[in-house]
C-alpha cells in the first residue's frame, strides 16, 4: 500500500508518536494518547482491514512500537498501551478474515495481511525485544498472588499472547523441520544418510549419461540438408490414408498423437491439492541450538506440559481446535526421542492406550467432518493429518519399544498392543481412510502418511499374531431385530387353530400350573393392563382382543399371565360377567381358562396379512440394528482379504505415479502392499489394469531403473503372470481397460462362469414347462383333501427331486397359492411331550449318560422322532443335564496306570480330564442355541462326578492349610446367590481378594484346579485380573457349589478352631469361644445344605440340626466376625500350616486405566 494513499488523521497520529534518532527513541508528549488512538482505529476498521494495511505498510511497529518497548519499558502507562496495541496488530489473518477468502480482492488484502505479518516476525528476531518481555515476566510472576493486582494478570496475559502471535505467524513457504534430521545434528554423517545420498547421486548420473547417449544416436556422421518425409504404415492419421512423419527417423520413437493438442484444462474443484509445508534445512549452528532445545524440552517439560495440555483438552477449557497443536508437538518430540537417545520415560505422558484413543476419536471426527462440511474440506483434511502423524508416531514409537533391550519396556509395548489390537476401531481406521480419500483435497504427503503407517501397522500386527500364536479380539456386528408392531401378544394373532386333541394334550399340563397360581397370594395385577390405551379402537370394544390375549397365553404355557389378565379383565369389564363373577371361586376361575383356550375366538387379520406378499410382510415389522459385540479368533489373512479392493488399489497407483520423487522406503512400502494381494492372497488379477501396466512401461524405460529393482523385479512378475493368463484367456486384454473386484479377479483366473456355480445354490431353481404343468396338477388334485399335507403330496409325486422349500415358493409365484404362511405345518409352533415320552427321555437318559455321545444315542433310540434342539431344551427342563455342554461328544483321554495307590491320585487325575475336556469344548455356539440355553436354563446343582470332585479338592485343600481361603470362596458364592436373587438379573462377579492369604490362594495351581471345577471364570486377557462368578450360574446352583466347599463334619471336630495358637497359652475363655466358633462352623454347612437340598433326613435329625434352629438369626453376624478375625492373625497361620510359599507375580503396568476417555 502507497505510503501516499495514507488517511491523513491516521498519518497525523503515528507522527505524534515519536521519532528516531540513531538508536535512540525520542517519544512525543502525546505518545500515550498516540497509541491509545491506533488502538481505537484498530477497534472501528473495515472488513478489508484497511488500517491494519496501513500501519502495516508505515512499518509502525518495526520503526516506533519496538524502540518504544525496549528503551521506554520503565514507563509503565506506555508500556502496557504498546503491549495491547502490539497485541492486536500481530492478530493471526486468519482470525481477522474468518477463513482464507475466495473472492479474489478479499483475498488480496488476505495476503498482504500475511506478509505483514511475517515482516513483524522477522522484526522481533532480537535479543532486546525478548529480553525486556522475559524480564518484566519474571517480575510479574516472582510476585505473590495476594501482591498481584487486576493490571499485573492482564500484562502477564498480554505478553504470552504476544509471544504466541508472534510464533503463529508462518513462515514463508511453510517451510519445517525434520525432527529425526534435527537429532542428527552434530553426530557426523550415519551410514544410512551416506548411503541414501550416494543412492540419489547414482541415479542423477544414470539418468545425465542416458541423455548424453540419446543426444550422441541423434547425430549423424555427416550433417544432412534434406529433413525428409516419411510414410509410418498401420498407423492411420486423422482420414483413412497412413501417417506421415514429416522429422528424422530418430524422431519417430518420440512421436505421439497428442503433440501440438492443447492440454485439457482441469477445472478447479477437480485439481488435485496442493502441499503446504515443505522441509529445509538450516545453518548448523541454529540446528545445534534446536537440537538442545529439543533435548532440554523433553527432559524437563515434555511429561508434565503435555499432560496439563491434554486435561485442558478433556475438560474443554482450550479453544476450538487446540488440540492440533497439542497432536503436533506429539508426533514432533516423540519422533525427537526415537531418533536421538531413544529413552521411553522422557515420552510417558503421551505413550499409553488413552493417548491412542485420543487420537482415534479426533481422527474419526476429522474423517466425518471432511466428509460432511465440503466448504471446509481442505481445512478438516490438514487436521486429520496432523492427526494420522501423531498416530504414525505413536505406533513408530510402540514398535521401537519392542527392539529394547529392557524386559519391563519390552513388555510394556506388549501390553499396549494387546490393547489397540483387540478394538475393532483401530484395526478398521486404515480401511475407512483407503476408501475415502480423496485427492482433491487430501494432498499426496498425506496419502503417503497413510500408506506408510499401514505397512506399519501391519508388519506389527503380523509379527505380533506369530508370536502369539492365537489372538482373540473384538467383533462387532450389527443385528437385525424384528418388532412387533402390535405390542403385548406373546403369540401372533394368525397363528394356525389347534386341533381338539392337541387342547386337551395341552390342558393337564396348565391346569398343574393355574392350580399353582391360584393360591398364590402374591399374585400381582398391576403389571398388566388388559387393554391399549393408544389404540383407536374404544376401551369398551376391545373385549374380544382382551379374550384372544388370555387364549394366546395360555397356548403358550404361561399360566401365570393368562391368570392375571383374566383377573384385570374382571375389573374392567364386570358387566355380563363375561370374565366371571367378582365372587368367583379358584375351580370356577380354571374351568373358564378351559373353555376360553378351547373356545373359537375370532382374530382379526391386518391389512399387512391380507396382501400374501412376501414385501408387505416386511411392512409388518420394524428391523432395528443393534450393535452386538463379541469375541472370535482373529486370522491376518482373513483382515488381508479387506485391503483387496479396487478403491485401496488406485490409492497405492496414485502414489507409485511419482516413484522417482518418493523416498525408498515409501516405494517398499508400496510394493510390500501390492506384493501381498498379489503373491500371498493369489489375486494377481487384481492389478492387471492399464494404467497400472503404462506406469510399470514407464519405470521399465527409465534410465535409472537400476535404482528400483525391488519396483522392476515386482512389475516384471506381474507382467509374467498377465502374459500367462493371455495366453489361455484371450479376453485379458480388454479386462485391463477395467478396475476389478475379487469375484471377477477369480473369474479371469478360474474361468467365467465359475463364480455362478459356486453361488448356483442361491439361485431359484429352473422350472419347465412340463414341471409347472405337473406342479399344477398335483396342487389342484391334493389341495382339498384333508388329512394330509399337499406338500408332502406334491413331494412324493413330482418327476424332478424338489426341496419343500422350493415347491412352496413356486407355487406363490405362479398365484396358486397366496402366501408362504398358507403352507405352514401344524404343530410348528409348539412342540407337546406327553407324560410317556418324558419318561422314555428320562429312561434312555439315565441310560446312556456315562456313554461318549448321550445326544446320539438317544436320538437313535427314541420313539417320536424329534430334533437336536428339541430333545437338547427337554433335557435341559427336566434337570436331567446343568448346561448344553455336558450333551457334547466327549473325547477321552488314555489315563496312564498311578503308581500311587492312594485314591487323591486318581481324583486328581479324573479332575484333570474333567478341566481338559471342558477346555477343548467349541468356545462359541450360535446365537439361536445361546438365546434358549438364557430363556430356557432351570436351576440345577452340579451332578455325579463334579460333586465328588469338587467336595475331594475341597478336603484336600482343607488338609493344606487353605481353610480360610475355603470359608471366603463359600461366602462369596452364597452372597452371588443372595444378591441375583433379590436383584433378579445376574452378571459376572469378580473375585477380589482383599488378604494376603486369599491373594497367595488364588494364584495356588490346586486353588485354581478347584476354581476351574467350580466353573469359575478365569480372567480373559490382560484386560481382566480377577477371576469372575459366570453370570449364567443360578442362585440355586451357586448354593450347592458353596455346600460342596463345607468343612467334613470330622474334620470340623478334628480342627474346631481356625486360630492356630500354642496350647499353653490357652485359657478357660478360649476353650469355650474355640467349641462355639466350631459349632458355629458345622451349623452354617448343615443349613446350606439344607437349603440346597443335599441333607439326608438322618443328617437333619441330628442335635447338631436342633441347634440350628437357634443359632442361625446369629450365624451371619458371627461368621462375619469370624473372617475379620481369620483375616487378622493369616498372616501368622500361613507358615505353621506348612503351605507352600508363593511369591506374587510382578505386573508391569504402562498406565492407570480408570480414567475414562
Amino acid at each position: 500500500m502507497d505510503l501516499f494513499m495514507m488517511n491523513c488523521e491516521l498519518l497525523a497520529t503515528c507522527s505524534a508518536l515519536g521519532y528516531l534518532e540513531g538508536d535512540t527513541y525520542h517519544k512525543e508528549p502525546d505518545c500515550l494518547e498516540s497509541v491509545k488512538d491506533l488502538i481505537r482505529y484498530l477497534r472501528h476498521e473495515d472488513e478489508t482491514r484497511d488500517v491494519r494495511q496501513q500501519l502495516g505498510a508505515a512499518q509502525i511497529l518495526q520503526s516506533d512500537l519496538l524502540p518504544l518497548l525496549t528503551q521506554h519499558s520503565q514507563d509503565k502507562p506506555i508500556f502496557d498501551a504498546v503491549i495491547r496495541l502490539m497485541v492486536n496488530l500481530t492478530q493471526p489473518a486468519l482470525l481477522c478474515f474468518g477463513s482464507v477468502p475466495k473472492e479474489p480482492s478479499f483475498r488480496h488484502h488476505f495476503l498482504q495481511v500475511l506478509a505483514y505479518l511475517q515482516a513483524y516476525k522477522e522484526a522481533f528476531a532480537s535479543e532486546k525485544a525478548f529480553g525486556v518481555l522475559s524480564a518484566t515476566l519474571y517480575e510479574l510472576l516472582q510476585r505473590g498472588w495476594e501482591e498481584r493486582q487486576e493490571e499485573d494478570n492482564l500484562l502477564i496475559e498480554r505478553i504470552l499472547l504476544l509471544v504466541r502471535n508472534i510464533l503463529h505467524v508462518p513462515a514463508n513457504n511453510d517451510q519445517e523441520k525434520n525432527p529425526e534430521q534435527l537429532a542428527g545434528v552434530g553426530q557426523g554423517r550415519v551410514a544410512q544418510e551416506r548411503s541414501t545420498d550416494v543412492a540419489e547421486l547414482e541415479v542423477l548420473r544414470q539418468r545425465e549419461m542416458a541423455e548424453k547417449k540419446t543426444r550422441a544416436l541423434q547425430r549423424g556422421n555427416r550433417h544432412s540438408r534434406f529433413g525428409g518425409s516419411y510414410i509410418v504404415q498401420g498407423l492411420k492419421s486423422i482420414g483413412e490414408r497412413d501417417l506421415i512423419f514429416h522429422k528424422g527417423l530418430h524422431n519417430l520413437r518420440n512421436y505421439s498423437s497428442d503433440m501440438g493438442k492443447q492440454p485439457r484444462r482441469v477445472p478447479k474443484r477437480r485439481q488435485a491439492a496442493q502441499e503446504l509445508s515443505i522441509q529445509r534445512r538450516s545453518a548448523l549452528n541454529v540446528r545445534l541450538f534446536l537440537r538442545d532445545f529439543c533435548s532440554e524440552f523433553l527432559e524437563n517439560c515434555y511429561n508434565r506440559l503435555m499432560g496439563l495440555v491434554k486435561d485442558n483438552l478433556l475438560r474443554e477449557k482450550a479453544q476450538q481446535h487446540d488440540e492440533t497443536y497439542y497432536m503436533w508437538a506429539l508426533a514432533f518430540f516423540m519422533a525427537f526421542n526415537r531418533a536421538a537417545s531413544f529413552r521411553p520415560g522422557l515420552v510417558s505422558e503421551t505413550l499409553s492406550v488413552r493417548t491412542f484413543h485420543f487420537i482415534e476419536q479426533n481422527l474419526t471426527n476429522y474423517y466425518e467432518m471432511m466428509l460432511t462440511d465440503r466448504k471446509e474440506a481442505a481445512s478438516w483434511a490438514r487436521r486429520m493429518h496432523l492427526a494420522l502423524k501423531a498416530y504414525q508416531e505413536l505406533l513408530a514409537t510402540v514398535n521401537e519399544m519392542d527392539m529394547s533391550p529392557d524386559e519391563a519396556v519390552r513388555e510394556s509395548s506388549r501390553i499396549i498392543k494387546n490393547n489397540i489390537f483387540y478394538v475393532m476401531e483401530y484395526r478398521e481406521l486404515f480401511l475407512a481412510l483407503f476408501r475415502k480419500f480423496d485427492e482433491r483435497v487430501q494432498p499426496r504427503s498425506f496419502l503417503r502418511d497413510l500408506v506408510e503407517t499401514t505397512h506399519l501397522f501391519l508388519k506389527m500386527l503380523e509379527r505380533f499374531c506369530r508370536s502369539r500364536g492365537n489372538l482373540v479380539v473384538q467383533n462387532k456386528r450389527k443385528k437385525r431385530k424384528k418388532k412387533k408392531k402390535t405390542l403385548g401378544q406373546p403369540v401372533a394373532s394368525g397363528t394356525t387353530p389347534y386341533s381338539p386333541e392337541e387342547l386337551e394334550a395341552v390342558w393337564p399340563s396348565l391346569a398343574e400350573q393355574l392350580q399353582c397360581c391360584v393360591q398364590d397370594p402374591g399374585l400381582s395385577l398391576d403389571s398388566v393392563i388388559p387393554f391399549d390405551a393408544a389404540s383407536e379402537v374404544p376401551v369398551e370394544e376391545q373385549r374380544a382382543e382382551a379374550m384372544v390375549r388370555i387364549q394366546d397365553c395360555l397356548l403358550a404355557s404361561q399360566a401365570s399371565q393368562a391368570l392375571t389378565l383374566l383377573r384385570s379383565a374382571r375389573e374392567v369389564w364386570p358387566e355380563g360377567d363375561v370374565f366371571g363373577s367378582q365372587d368367583i371361586s379358584p375351580e370356577e376361575e380354571i374351568q373358564l381358562l378351559k373353555q376360553i383356550l378351547s373356545a373359537p375366538l375370532p382374530r382379526q387379520q391386518g391389512t399387512e396379512e391380507q396382501g400374501a406378499e412376501e414385501e408387505e410382510e416386511e411392512e409388518v415389522e420394524e428391523e432395528l440394528q443393534v450393535v452386538q459385540v463379541s469375541e472370535k479368533e482373529f486370522n491376518f489373512v482373513d483382515y488381508l482379504k479387506r485391503f483387496a479392493s479396487s478403491t485401496v488399489i488406485r490409492a497405492y497407483v496414485l502414489l507409485l505415479r511419482s516413484y522417482q520423487q518418493n523416498s525408498v522406503y515409501t516405494n517398499h512400502c508400496i510394493v510390500k502392499m501390492l506384493h501381498r494381494l498379489a503373491h500371498d492372497l493369489k489375486m494377481e488379477a487384481l492389478l492387471f489394469q492399464l494404467s497400472l501396466f503404462c506406469l510399470f512401461n514407464r519405470l521399465l524405460s527409465d534410465p535409472a531403473a537400476g535404482a528400483y529393482k525391488e519396483l522392476v523385479t515386482f512389475a516384471k512378475y506381474i507382467l509374467g503372470k498377465f502374459f500367462a493368463l493371455a495366453a489361455v484367456n484371450q479376453k485379458a486384454f480388454v479386462e485391463l481397460l477395467f478396475w476389478k473386484n475379487t469375484a471377477v479377479a477369480r473369474e479371469m483366473t478360474e474361468g467365467y462362469g465359475s463364480m455362478d456355480c459356486r453361488s448356483s445354490s442361491r439361485k431359484p431353481p429352473i422350472w419347465s414347462p412340463e414341471e409347472e404343468a405337473q406342479l399344477q396338477e398335483l396342487y389342484v388334485t391334493h389341495k382339498d383333501v384333508e388329512g394330509q399335507d399337499v406338500v408332502d403330496t406334491i413331494l412324493a409325486h413330482l418327476n424332478t427331486p424338489r426341496t419343500r422349500k422350493q415347491v412352496i415358493h413356486h407355487l406363490v409365484f405362479l398365484g396358486l397359492a397366496d402366501s408362504v404362511k398358507d403352507f405352514q405345518r401344524k404343530g410348528t409352533h409348539i412342540v407337546l411331550w406327553t407324560e410317556d415320552q418324558e419318561l422314555e427321555l428320562q429312561r434312555l437318559f439315565e441310560e446312556f449318560q456315562d456313554s461318549d455321545d448321550v445326544l446320539g444315542h438317544i436320538m437313535k433310540n427314541i420313539t417320536a422322532k424329534r430334533s437336536r434342539a428339541r430333545i437338547v431344551d427337554k433335557l435341559l427342563a427336566l434337570g436331567l443335564v446343568a448346561e448344553r455342554r455336558e450333551l457334547y461328544k466327549k473325547r477321552r483321554k488314555k489315563l496312564a496306570p498311578s503308581s500311587l495307590p492312594n485314591e487323591e491320585e486318581s481324583l486328581k487325575d479324573f479332575c484333570r480330564e474333567e478341566l481338559e475336556e471342558e477346555e477343548n469344548l467349541p468356545e462359541e455356539e450360535s446365537e439361536e442355541d445361546e438365546e434358549k440355553e438364557e430363556g430356557s436354563e432351570a436351576e440345577r446343582a452340579p451332578q455325579g462326578s463334579s460333586v465328588l470332585c469338587t467336595e475331594k479338592l475341597g478336603q484336600s485343600l482343607h488338609q493344606e492349610g487353605f481353610s480360610a481361603p475355603l470359608l471366603w470362596l463359600q461366602n462369596c458364592l452364597i452372597r452371588a446367590a443372595d444378591d441375583r436373587e433379590e436383584d433378579g438379573c445376574s452378571q459376572a462377579i469378580p473375585l477380589v481378594p482383599l488378604t494376603e492369604e486369599n491373594e497367595e490362594a488364588m494364584e495356588s495351581k490346586q486353588f485354581q484346579q478347584l476354581l476351574h471345577t467350580l466353573r469359575v471364570r478365569p480372567p480373559a486377557s490382560e484386560q481382566e485380573t480377577f477371576w469372575r462368578i459366570p453370570a449364567k450360574l443360578s442362585p440355586t446352583q451357586l448354593r450347592r457349589l458353596a455346600a460342596s466347599l463345607s468343612q467334613p463334619k470330622e474334620e470340623a471336630e478334628r480342627q474346631p478352631g481356625l486360630d492356630p495358637q500354642v496350647p499353653g497359652e490357652q485359657g478357660p475363655g478360649e476353650e469355650h469361644q474355640k467349641d462355639h466358633r466350631a459349632q458355629a462352623l458345622r451349623t452354617l454347612s448343615l443349613a446350606r445344605k439344607k437349603k440346597a437340598g443335599l441333607v439326608s433326613p438322618g443328617e437333619e435329625g441330628t442335635p447338631g440340626g436342633k441347634e440350628q434352629l437357634k443359632v442361625a438369626p446369629k450365624k451371619r453376624q458371627l461368621l462375619e466376625s469370624d473372617e475379620e478375625q481369620e483375616e487378622d492373625e493369616g498372616r501368622s497361620r500361613a507358615p505353621e500350616r506348612g503351605a507352600p510359599g508363593i511369591q506374587k507375580k510382578k505386573r508391569f503396568q504402562i498406565e492407570d486405566e480408570d480414567e475414562d476417555d
